[in-house]
């Protein structure tokens, strides 16, 4: 089991507070303080998830996760001290996984450590079948044993959302994945779509709600909520 994780804050004292909870809580902690060092670290050692505090020295919080997540999907939690809407929501854009504004207790920061792995390495039981099973070749799903008639673009967005449960995806960030030329498209064209996706959920599984809006911010995939 990787226990390994990264915080990256340039304050020491906070850096050790933070070390100190999470080794008692069973993890293996690692510290940078300079925002130059995330990416290599990252690469070679690949830890299970990643305390990033936005404003660093060498580059800042946002460039990083944006550059981790070209090649990553390991989770992360944004630090920071900034408390406006707009970088909350910019964080969220960018693939952070959770988000924790200064002043804090080490508690909480353990507590959302415990609950972000938990979610993304959470695996049914042996014996258990998927609730979703995708096929790439041949764009099938089939949901609690019943297939779905999606077009391509349904499946597309299923697919992808799918593939990191819980975490959140702007809309920008869905018409990215699912028009690749860019072509050029109104930013609630993927409201429609997923409106669609759901009316065909509910018309196998009425009570299967696995995709969720989060106000302001897009889309997520969650079979648990």
């Amino acid at each position: 089991m990787n226990n390994s994780l990264l915080i990256v804050e340039d304050e020491p004292k906070l850096a050790k507070l933070l070390s100190n909870y999470l080794r008692q809580a069973g993890y293996e902690p690692v510290c940078l303080e300079n925002g130059l060092d995330v990416l290599p670290h990252v690469r070679v050692e690949m830890p299970a998830l990643i305390l990033l505090d936005l404003m660093l020295p060498g580059r800042d919080g946002v460039d990083i996760c944006k550059d981790i997540r070209s090649f990553s999907t390991v989770p992360i939690i944004m630090v920071t001290a900034r408390i406006e809407e707009i970088d909350r929501l910019l964080g969220l854009e960018l693939g952070a996984d959770d988000y924790i504004c200064k002043p804090f207790s080490p508690r909480e920061v353990v507590a959302r450590v415990k609950a972000v792995l938990r979610r993304s390495t959470e695996q049914k039981p042996p014996g258990v079948p998927p609730l979703l099973q995708l096929d790439e070749d041949r764009l099938q799903v089939t949901l609690r044993g019943h297939e779905l008639e999606l077009t391509v673009v349904e499946f597309k967005l299923l697919e992808f959302l799918s593939a990191t449960p819980g975490r959140i995806y702007g809309r920008n960030q869905l018409m990215d994945h699912i028009y690749p030329d860019q072509r050029i498209v109104s930013d609630r064209t993927i409201d429609s779509h997923i409106k669609n996706l759901r009316k065909k959920i509910a018309g196998v599984s009425p009570d299967a709600e696995i995709i969720h809006s989060v106000y302001g911010v897009g889309y997520k995939y969650d079979p648990q909520s």
